[in-house]
């Protein structure tokens, strides 16, 4: 059974690595059903965004909330159970286990009972049907993304952040990617807030973006306001 969606808040967050401010005062909100990109450049923040409201960061303030729910305080597993799932950056998956057990393991962490899940990310990513005892780690790197995206899908999670899904990866793979979230998308099961600096993937899959530089949101607005002229400001290196 397919959760609901919810909408994502992150109201004045702001978090540090020992003296080093990272973020600042960062608001944002994922609307139930959209796809929101997360930009910028390297070392903004973006990452960072995504680790505290995972619970992987403590940030210094501000309120994280899922829907009704403040996120505030809770462990990632409890984050997890309410409904974020997460693809972090380098994937993380297990490259001793095949691709069958990685995507138990899934389960089995959250609690979750299949429910015809491991048959529809099959249909979502074709490829790793034909790679179930396959190891992990023998995948190329656009396939154990795929990986890594299909396991966190497993847990029907009502908004799902990805961290630099593209990064390394083949073009044919990218667009593959692509499609699957708008899959994701017009199905209208949950939400996304992508972290992405591939400028053409996120104006074909994003309803909105938002821009970080030097911890804070430099612009914001619907993905079709993204001009050359903020492209050039706070994107290009």
């Amino acid at each position: 059974m397919m959760n609901e969606p919810a909408s994502l808040a992150v109201t004045d967050l702001n978090a540090a690595y020992e003296s080093s401010q990272v973020l600042r005062q960062v608001s944002l909100e994922v609307p139930a059903r959209q796809v929101v990109c997360l930009m910028g450049r390297n070392g903004v923040g973006k990452t960072t965004t995504l680790k505290c409201l995972m619970g992987l960061v403590k940030p210094s303030s501000g309120e994280l909330r899922l829907g009704e729910a403040s996120l505030n305080g809770l462990r990632p597993d409890e984050r997890a159970r309410l409904g974020l799932g997460y693809v972090p950056q380098g994937r993380d998956i297990f490259p001793n286990l095949t691709v069958w057990e990685n995507l138990q393991i899934s389960l089995v962490a959250q609690g979750c009972e299949a429910n015809g899940q491991v048959e529809r990310v099959m249909g979502l990513f074709p490829v790793l049907k034909e790679m179930l005892k396959r190891k992990g780690g023998v995948l190329s790197g656009g396939q154990q993304q795929q990986l890594a995206i299909a396991r966190a899908l497993l847990a029907s999670p009502k908004v799902l952040l990805l961290d630099e899904p593209t990064e390394g990866i083949q073009p044919n793979i990218i667009d593959q990617i692509g499609e699957t979230l708008l899959k994701l998308k017009k199905e209208g099961h949950m939400s996304i807030l992508l972290v992405e600096q591939y400028l053409d993937f996120c104006l074909s899959v994003a309803d909105r973006f938002y821009v970080l530089d030097r911890g804070s949101v430099a612009a914001q607005g619907p993905i079709g306001d993204l001009n050359q002229s903020v492209v050039k400001q706070y994107l290009t290196v």
